[in-house]
């Protein structure tokens, strides 16, 4: 079994944690290293095959066995329903013409990853690269959203301010989305 050092996520195999997505260390020959017998550890090799054991039955016990398998006649059950139907004989096949089996031809056109600092959803700390947040260790998102721009206000970003108490970004003389603290602009 695996634990995942972040998150303490157990799963049984894999490169990276399914929880968090931390990538496991691997070895160079990714070979588990060799272990060394304990001398104070007294070994008992188990030759193999089956040896005869001589035991006694215990009379006590042998009043309950039940008899099972071959020994027990097969029942029949009545109302057993039978998955089986009859045979139904050769039936014409409607094709139906709305159904798209294919996919849209390639325009041959791609979509650009965005670059640029991404924020962790979890601790809300910015940061340009990596794929494990420098604060909190948890995995961030792998591409950045760009930011929707509203036309007519280019300064968009000037109009809001962090929270005093939760520093979550809110607009200044409106109650904080998350705490409820008034905004208010220092000047």
């Amino acid at each position: 079994m695996i634990i995942c050092p972040v998150c303490d996520h157990v799963q049984p195999e894999g490169t990276e944690c399914d929880v968090c997505g931390k990538r496991f260390p691997v070895d160079a020959a990714g070979a588990t290293p060799p272990v060394a017998p304990l001398p104070e550890l007294e070994l008992t090799p188990h030759a193999g095959g089956r040896d005869a054991v001589n035991a006694q039955p215990l009379p006590e016990l042998d009043i309950t066995r039940l008899r099972s398998g071959p020994d027990l006649p097969p029942q029949v059950v009545q109302d057993l329903e039978l998955t089986r139907s009859a045979p139904t004989g050769d039936l014409p096949v409607a094709v139906l013409p709305e159904l798209d089996t294919g996919r849209a031809p390639d325009d041959g056109v791609r979509t650009a990853a965005p670059l640029g600092a991404v924020v962790c959803r979890y601790c809300r700390n910015v940061q340009a690269q990596g794929l494990l947040c420098d604060n909190c260790g948890m995995r961030l998102p792998r591409a950045r959203v760009a930011p929707v721009v509203v036309a007519g206000k280019p300064d968009a970003d000037n109009d809001w301010m962090a929270c005093p108490s939760c520093h979550t970004r809110g607009r200044p003389g409106r109650a904080c989305s998350e705490c409820g603290t008034r905004l208010v602009e220092q000047t």
